[in-house]
Protein backbone atom coordinates (compact mmCIF):
# COMPACT_ATOMS: atom_id res chain seq x y z
CA UNK A 1 0.00 0.00 0.00
CA UNK A 2 2.35 3.01 -1.04
CA UNK A 3 -0.07 5.61 -0.73
CA UNK A 4 0.30 5.26 3.28
CA UNK A 5 4.05 4.74 3.29
CA UNK A 6 5.93 5.64 6.38
CA UNK A 7 9.64 6.10 7.49
CA UNK A 8 10.26 2.70 9.43
CA UNK A 9 12.83 3.91 12.22
CA UNK A 10 14.63 1.81 14.68
CA UNK A 11 12.16 1.16 17.42
CA UNK A 12 14.62 2.56 19.56
CA UNK A 13 14.72 5.84 18.04
CA UNK A 14 11.59 6.69 19.64
CA UNK A 15 11.84 7.68 23.75
CA UNK A 16 10.81 4.47 25.21
CA UNK A 17 9.92 6.36 28.87
CA UNK A 18 10.89 3.74 31.94
CA UNK A 19 7.89 5.39 34.65
CA UNK A 20 8.46 2.87 37.80
CA UNK A 21 9.66 5.81 39.75
CA UNK A 22 6.19 7.06 39.75
CA UNK A 23 4.65 4.72 41.30
CA UNK A 24 6.81 5.22 44.66
CA UNK A 25 5.57 8.49 44.96
CA UNK A 26 8.85 10.09 45.56
CA UNK A 27 8.90 14.00 44.46
CA UNK A 28 12.21 13.39 43.33
CA UNK A 29 11.80 10.44 40.84
CA UNK A 30 8.05 12.54 40.03
CA UNK A 31 9.82 15.33 38.51
CA UNK A 32 12.66 13.40 37.13
CA UNK A 33 10.28 11.74 35.00
CA UNK A 34 7.91 14.25 34.42
CA UNK A 35 10.40 16.23 32.66
CA UNK A 36 11.56 13.23 30.99
CA UNK A 37 7.67 12.90 29.42
CA UNK A 38 7.27 16.35 28.97
CA UNK A 39 10.22 16.56 26.51
CA UNK A 40 8.93 13.60 24.73
CA UNK A 41 5.59 14.85 24.53
CA UNK A 42 6.51 18.33 22.91
CA UNK A 43 9.12 17.27 20.89
CA UNK A 44 8.81 13.74 19.68
CA UNK A 45 4.84 14.36 20.08
CA UNK A 46 4.42 10.50 21.06
CA UNK A 47 6.09 8.02 23.15
CA UNK A 48 6.07 4.10 25.05
CA UNK A 49 6.18 3.82 28.65
CA UNK A 50 7.52 0.55 30.58
CA UNK A 51 7.18 -0.63 33.96
CA UNK A 52 3.66 1.18 34.08
CA UNK A 53 1.78 -1.54 36.44
CA UNK A 54 -0.84 -2.68 34.48
CA UNK A 55 -0.29 -6.57 34.74
CA UNK A 56 1.10 -8.74 31.83
CA UNK A 57 -1.21 -11.86 32.94
CA UNK A 58 -4.41 -9.21 32.84
CA UNK A 59 -3.65 -7.66 29.52
CA UNK A 60 -3.35 -10.73 28.20
CA UNK A 61 -6.84 -12.08 29.72
CA UNK A 62 -8.61 -8.74 27.92
CA UNK A 63 -6.80 -9.82 24.50
CA UNK A 64 -7.79 -13.57 24.72
CA UNK A 65 -11.68 -12.03 25.82
CA UNK A 66 -11.68 -9.79 22.51
CA UNK A 67 -10.51 -12.48 20.02
CA UNK A 68 -13.38 -14.87 21.88
CA UNK A 69 -15.56 -11.57 21.23
CA UNK A 70 -14.95 -11.12 17.50
CA UNK A 71 -14.68 -14.44 16.58
CA UNK A 72 -18.70 -14.58 17.22
CA UNK A 73 -21.17 -13.74 14.33
CA UNK A 74 -21.83 -10.31 13.38
CA UNK A 75 -25.48 -11.47 14.48
CA UNK A 76 -24.22 -12.00 18.46
CA UNK A 77 -22.22 -8.89 18.38
CA UNK A 78 -24.89 -6.57 17.47
CA UNK A 79 -26.91 -7.94 20.81
CA UNK A 80 -24.86 -5.31 22.17
CA UNK A 81 -25.08 -2.89 19.87
CA UNK A 82 -23.22 0.19 20.72
CA UNK A 83 -26.32 2.49 22.62
CA UNK A 84 -26.78 6.44 23.35
CA UNK A 85 -24.25 6.49 26.36
CA UNK A 86 -21.69 5.19 24.15
CA UNK A 87 -21.41 1.56 25.14
CA UNK A 88 -21.18 -1.83 23.55
CA UNK A 89 -20.19 -2.95 19.71
CA UNK A 90 -19.31 -0.66 16.97
CA UNK A 91 -19.57 -2.27 13.03
CA UNK A 92 -16.71 -2.03 10.64
CA UNK A 93 -18.43 1.56 8.76
CA UNK A 94 -19.48 3.49 12.13
CA UNK A 95 -16.81 5.47 13.02
CA UNK A 96 -15.60 8.30 10.80
CA UNK A 97 -12.50 10.13 12.08
CA UNK A 98 -12.48 13.34 9.59
CA UNK A 99 -15.07 14.59 7.41
CA UNK A 100 -12.65 14.12 4.45
CA UNK A 101 -12.36 10.24 5.42
CA UNK A 102 -13.97 6.93 4.79
CA UNK A 103 -15.34 5.41 7.82
CA UNK A 104 -12.85 3.50 9.82
CA UNK A 105 -12.20 -0.49 8.90
CA UNK A 106 -12.52 -1.83 12.41
CA UNK A 107 -14.94 -3.21 14.82
CA UNK A 108 -14.81 -1.37 18.40
CA UNK A 109 -16.05 -2.83 21.75
CA UNK A 110 -16.68 0.62 24.05
CA UNK A 111 -16.84 0.04 27.86
CA UNK A 112 -16.52 2.80 30.80
CA UNK A 113 -17.34 3.13 34.74
CA UNK A 114 -19.47 0.15 35.59
CA UNK A 115 -22.92 2.05 36.59
CA UNK A 116 -26.30 0.44 36.53
CA UNK A 117 -29.58 1.98 35.45
CA UNK A 118 -30.31 3.74 38.84
CA UNK A 119 -27.25 5.88 38.53
CA UNK A 120 -28.63 9.62 39.00
CA UNK A 121 -26.59 11.00 36.14
CA UNK A 122 -27.93 8.27 33.83
CA UNK A 123 -31.78 8.74 34.84
CA UNK A 124 -31.00 12.34 34.36
CA UNK A 125 -30.11 11.92 30.52
CA UNK A 126 -26.18 12.91 30.99
CA UNK A 127 -24.51 12.28 27.65
CA UNK A 128 -21.95 9.42 28.23
CA UNK A 129 -23.11 8.24 31.35
CA UNK A 130 -24.93 4.87 31.80
CA UNK A 131 -24.38 1.06 32.10
CA UNK A 132 -22.02 -1.13 30.18
CA UNK A 133 -23.52 -3.71 27.84
CA UNK A 134 -21.35 -7.02 28.33
CA UNK A 135 -21.96 -10.07 25.93
CA UNK A 136 -24.41 -13.40 27.72
CA UNK A 137 -22.01 -15.80 25.59
CA UNK A 138 -18.95 -14.34 27.68
CA UNK A 139 -19.35 -14.45 31.61
CA UNK A 140 -15.99 -13.48 32.48
CA UNK A 141 -15.79 -10.26 30.00
CA UNK A 142 -17.57 -7.85 32.66
CA UNK A 143 -14.87 -8.84 35.68
CA UNK A 144 -11.94 -9.01 33.00
CA UNK A 145 -12.86 -5.69 31.32
CA UNK A 146 -13.46 -3.83 34.58
CA UNK A 147 -10.09 -4.70 36.04
CA UNK A 148 -8.59 -3.26 33.10
CA UNK A 149 -10.56 -0.52 33.03
CA UNK A 150 -9.52 0.34 36.80
CA UNK A 151 -5.80 -0.23 35.93
CA UNK A 152 -5.78 2.32 33.09
CA UNK A 153 -7.58 5.20 34.58
CA UNK A 154 -5.07 4.44 38.05
CA UNK A 155 -2.06 4.69 34.87
CA UNK A 156 -3.70 7.51 33.52
CA UNK A 157 -4.01 9.65 36.51
CA UNK A 158 -0.73 8.93 37.25
CA UNK A 159 1.02 9.98 34.02
CA UNK A 160 -1.36 13.27 34.53
CA UNK A 161 0.04 14.08 37.94
CA UNK A 162 3.63 13.70 36.42
CA UNK A 163 2.41 16.22 33.33
CA UNK A 164 1.10 18.59 36.10
CA UNK A 165 4.70 18.65 37.74
CA UNK A 166 6.56 19.66 34.81
CA UNK A 167 4.50 22.30 34.39
CA UNK A 168 5.44 23.77 38.00
CA UNK A 169 1.53 23.00 39.32
CA UNK A 170 0.23 21.23 41.54
CA UNK A 171 0.60 17.36 41.00
CA UNK A 172 -3.34 16.92 41.37
CA UNK A 173 -4.42 19.77 38.96
CA UNK A 174 -5.40 17.77 36.43
CA UNK A 175 -6.73 14.59 38.77
CA UNK A 176 -9.16 16.61 41.00
CA UNK A 177 -12.26 15.62 39.07
CA UNK A 178 -12.09 11.64 39.23
CA UNK A 179 -15.12 10.67 41.06
CA UNK A 180 -16.99 9.45 37.74
CA UNK A 181 -14.42 9.73 35.36
CA UNK A 182 -15.54 9.64 31.40
CA UNK A 183 -12.81 7.35 30.85
CA UNK A 184 -13.84 5.02 27.92
CA UNK A 185 -12.01 1.74 26.50
CA UNK A 186 -12.24 0.30 23.72
CA UNK A 187 -11.20 -3.31 22.33
CA UNK A 188 -10.40 -2.63 18.70
CA UNK A 189 -10.10 -5.07 15.49
CA UNK A 190 -8.80 -4.59 12.18
CA UNK A 191 -9.01 -7.31 9.53
CA UNK A 192 -6.64 -7.53 6.95
CA UNK A 193 -6.82 -4.70 4.88
CA UNK A 194 -6.11 -5.39 1.25
CA UNK A 195 -4.77 -3.29 -1.55
CA UNK A 196 -7.91 -3.19 -3.90
CA UNK A 197 -9.77 -1.41 -1.20
CA UNK A 198 -8.23 1.39 -2.57
CA UNK A 199 -5.53 4.47 -1.71
CA UNK A 200 -8.53 6.07 0.23
CA UNK A 201 -9.39 3.48 3.01
CA UNK A 202 -7.59 3.20 6.48
CA UNK A 203 -8.10 1.07 9.40
CA UNK A 204 -8.09 4.38 11.28
CA UNK A 205 -7.90 7.31 8.84
CA UNK A 206 -5.58 10.25 10.39
CA UNK A 207 -6.72 11.60 13.26
CA UNK A 208 -5.76 12.92 16.43
CA UNK A 209 -7.78 11.62 19.69
CA UNK A 210 -10.38 13.71 21.18
CA UNK A 211 -9.51 13.91 25.00
CA UNK A 212 -6.60 14.05 27.56
CA UNK A 213 -4.63 11.11 27.68
CA UNK A 214 -4.87 7.87 25.25
CA UNK A 215 -2.88 4.75 26.61
CA UNK A 216 -2.47 1.95 23.56
CA UNK A 217 -1.44 -1.32 23.63
CA UNK A 218 -1.30 -3.40 20.63
CA UNK A 219 -0.73 -7.07 19.65
CA UNK A 220 3.04 -7.88 17.66
CA UNK A 221 1.33 -7.33 14.44
CA UNK A 222 1.95 -3.74 13.74
CA UNK A 223 0.10 -0.75 11.42
CA UNK A 224 0.25 1.89 13.89
CA UNK A 225 1.78 5.47 11.84
CA UNK A 226 2.49 8.45 13.81
CA UNK A 227 3.03 11.92 12.72
CA UNK A 228 6.31 13.19 14.44
CA UNK A 229 7.07 16.71 15.07
CA UNK A 230 8.65 17.04 11.50
CA UNK A 231 5.26 16.40 9.86
CA UNK A 232 6.69 13.03 9.15
CA UNK A 233 4.63 9.63 9.20
CA UNK A 234 6.65 7.15 11.02
CA UNK A 235 6.36 3.74 12.29
CA UNK A 236 4.98 2.99 15.96
CA UNK A 237 6.90 -0.68 16.52
CA UNK A 238 4.81 -2.84 18.78
CA UNK A 239 7.14 -3.17 22.00
CA UNK A 240 6.59 -5.97 24.03
CA UNK A 241 5.40 -4.93 27.72
CA UNK A 242 5.09 -1.09 26.48
CA UNK A 243 1.99 1.52 26.03
CA UNK A 244 1.93 4.16 23.59
CA UNK A 245 1.18 7.69 25.12
CA UNK A 246 -0.76 10.07 22.86
CA UNK A 247 -1.49 13.72 24.26
CA UNK A 248 -5.52 14.31 23.30
CA UNK A 249 -6.91 17.07 22.05
CA UNK A 250 -7.85 18.02 25.29
CA UNK A 251 -4.94 17.91 27.27
CA UNK A 252 -3.71 19.93 24.33
CA UNK A 253 -6.38 22.50 25.00
CA UNK A 254 -5.66 22.29 29.04
CA UNK A 255 -1.88 22.87 28.50
CA UNK A 256 -2.16 26.11 26.19
CA UNK A 257 -0.64 23.71 22.96
CA UNK A 258 2.42 23.15 25.28
CA UNK A 259 1.75 19.16 24.82
CA UNK A 260 0.57 19.40 21.16
CA UNK A 261 -2.15 16.40 20.62
CA UNK A 262 -0.35 13.58 18.37
CA UNK A 263 -1.58 12.89 14.57
CA UNK A 264 -1.86 8.92 13.82
CA UNK A 265 -3.70 6.20 11.54
CA UNK A 266 -3.32 2.32 11.12
CA UNK A 267 -3.19 0.54 7.81
CA UNK A 268 -3.25 -3.06 8.44
CA UNK A 269 -1.54 -4.21 5.51
CA UNK A 270 -0.19 -7.27 7.42
CA UNK A 271 -2.50 -9.74 5.82
CA UNK A 272 -3.49 -10.76 9.34
CA UNK A 273 -6.17 -10.19 11.73
CA UNK A 274 -4.93 -7.33 14.44
CA UNK A 275 -5.92 -6.41 17.84
CA UNK A 276 -5.59 -3.10 19.93
CA UNK A 277 -6.60 -1.95 23.17
CA UNK A 278 -6.82 1.44 23.79
CA UNK A 279 -8.15 3.38 26.45
CA UNK A 280 -8.98 6.95 26.69
CA UNK A 281 -8.23 9.08 30.06
CA UNK A 282 -11.08 11.65 31.04
CA UNK A 283 -11.90 13.42 34.28
CA UNK A 284 -16.04 13.79 35.09
CA UNK A 285 -18.07 14.96 32.90
CA UNK A 286 -18.24 18.88 34.43
CA UNK A 287 -14.56 19.36 35.00
CA UNK A 288 -13.72 22.88 33.06
CA UNK A 289 -10.79 22.39 30.83
CA UNK A 290 -9.51 26.39 30.94
CA UNK A 291 -5.64 26.99 29.41
CA UNK A 292 -2.98 26.75 31.84
CA UNK A 293 -0.78 30.22 31.07
CA UNK A 294 2.35 31.61 32.65
CA UNK A 295 3.28 34.95 33.30
CA UNK A 296 2.85 36.64 29.80
CA UNK A 297 1.04 34.14 27.90
CA UNK A 298 -2.58 34.49 26.27
CA UNK A 299 -4.79 31.64 26.42
CA UNK A 300 -5.06 29.55 23.26
CA UNK A 301 -8.59 28.37 23.67
CA UNK A 302 -12.21 29.15 25.24
CA UNK A 303 -12.74 27.51 28.40
CA UNK A 304 -14.95 24.60 28.09
CA UNK A 305 -16.05 21.30 29.58
CA UNK A 306 -14.80 17.45 28.96
CA UNK A 307 -17.75 16.66 28.46
CA UNK A 308 -19.39 19.10 26.43
CA UNK A 309 -16.06 18.79 24.14
CA UNK A 310 -16.44 15.08 24.28
CA UNK A 311 -20.02 15.11 23.22
CA UNK A 312 -19.59 17.66 19.72
CA UNK A 313 -16.65 15.39 18.64
CA UNK A 314 -18.54 12.33 19.60
CA UNK A 315 -21.39 13.88 17.28
CA UNK A 316 -18.98 13.86 14.18
CA UNK A 317 -17.26 10.85 14.61
CA UNK A 318 -20.06 8.20 14.97
CA UNK A 319 -22.54 7.41 12.94
CA UNK A 320 -24.78 5.89 15.13
CA UNK A 321 -25.06 9.56 16.81
CA UNK A 322 -27.06 11.85 14.06
CA UNK A 323 -29.27 8.43 13.67
CA UNK A 324 -32.90 9.40 13.98
CA UNK A 325 -34.55 6.50 16.46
Amino acid sequence: MSYATAKIVDAESIPVIDIGELHGGAPAGLKAVADELARAASTVSFFYIKNHGVPQSLIDDVFATARAFYSQPLAIKNEVRINPTHRGFLRAGEAKMSDEARPDLKESFVWGLDVDDTDPDYRSGRPLAGPNQWPAGLPRMRATFMRYFDECNGLGKLLLRAFAASLDIEPDYFIRAFEKPITRCSVIYYPPQPPAMGAEQFGVAPHSDFGTLTLLYQDNVGGLQVKDANGDWVTAHPIAGTYVVNVGDLLARWTNNRFASTEHRVINSSGRERLSCAAFVDPDFDTVIAPVVKAGESAQFEPTTAGEYLVQRFGKAFAYRSKTP
